[in-house]
C-alpha cells in the first residue's frame, strides 16, 4: 500500500498476519465489486465474502469509502510498480519502450477488468487525487525511459511528441477501462496494446509531411 492511504486515516499493518489479513479483506472487496457493482457494495457483503465478521472490517476500515479507497490504492499502486518494472526490463530502443510501456498498461488493466469501471465511477475527490498522481508518475517513467533514444522520433519537437504519446496512450487506456462495457471495441487487452503500440510507433517515427508549397 503507498503512503496516500495514511492520508485517509488507515495506517497499513507492521505484522505479517495483519498484513495476510488485510489482503483477504481486498481481494474481498475486489470480488464484490467485480460481481455486484458499486451498488451492492456494502461493509457487510465484502465480510461476508472474505469469511470475517462485520466488526472486523471495522476495525480496519471507517467504512465503505475509506475500504474503496485502499482498493483503488492498492491497484494503482500495482500499475505504478507492473509499469516502472516493465521499463526498467525493456529492449534498447524506442521500440522495446513503447512495446513495455503498453503492455504493461494493458496487464494491469487486464487483470483488474472488472473492477476498474466500478472504482472509476465511484470516485470522490481523494481518489481522484490518487489517480492523477499515478498518472502522473508513470507518464514521468515513460518520459525518462524513452529520453536516451529521442534521436529515434521523427518529430519536430521530440520532447513534446514523447509526452503526446504517454498521454495518449494513458487517456486510450483509461478510457477503454471505463467504457469498453457500453461501447466495446472487439479486442482484448493484448490486442489492444499490440494495436496501440503500431499507432504511436507510427507518430513518432514517420517523418512529418510537410505542407502545401
Amino acid at each position: 500500500m503507498n503512503q496516500p492511504s495514511a492520508d485517509q486515516g488507515f495506517r497499513p499493518p507492521q505484522q505479517a498476519r495483519s498484513r495476510e489479513s488485510l489482503q483477504k479483506v481486498l481481494a474481498a472487496a475486489e470480488h464484490v465489486l467485480a460481481g455486484q457493482g458499486i451498488e451492492e457494495f456494502t461493509v457487510g457483503a465484502v465480510a461476508e465474502q472474505a469469511g470475517m465478521s462485520v466488526g472486523a472490517i471495522y476495525r480496519r476500515f471507517s467504512g465503505k469509502n475509506q475500504l474503496l479507497y485502499a482498493v483503488k490504492d492498492q491497484v494503482l499502486g500495482q500499475l505504478e510498480t507492473g509499469v516502472s518494472e516493465a521499463l526498467r526490463a525493456a529492449e534498447p530502443g524506442l521500440t522495446g519502450i513503447v512495446v513495455a510501456f503498453t503492455q504493461a498498461l494493458a496487464r494491469t488493466f487486464a487483470r483488474h477488468d472488472r473492477i476498474f469501471p466500478e472504482l472509476l465511477d465511484s470516485q470522490r475527490a481523494e481518489g481522484r487525487d490518487r489517480g492523477l498522481r499515478a498518472l502522473a508518475t508513470i507518464q514521468d517513467d515513460f518520459v525518462q525511459a524513452a529520453r536516451p533514444w529521442l534521436e529515434e522520433i521523427r518529430r519536430p519537437d521530440r520532447d513534446q511528441a514523447i509526452r503526446m504519446v504517454a498521454r495518449t496512450t494513458i487517456g486510450s487506456c483509461v478510457h477503454r477501462a471505463a467504457s469498453g462495457r457500453y461501447w466495446p471495441d472487439g479486442l482484448n487487452w493484448t490486442a489492444w496494446a499490440t494495436e496501440t503500440t503500431g499507432m504511436a510507433l507510427a507518430y513518432l517515427t514517420l517523418p512529418e509531411e510537410s505542407g502545401p508549397a
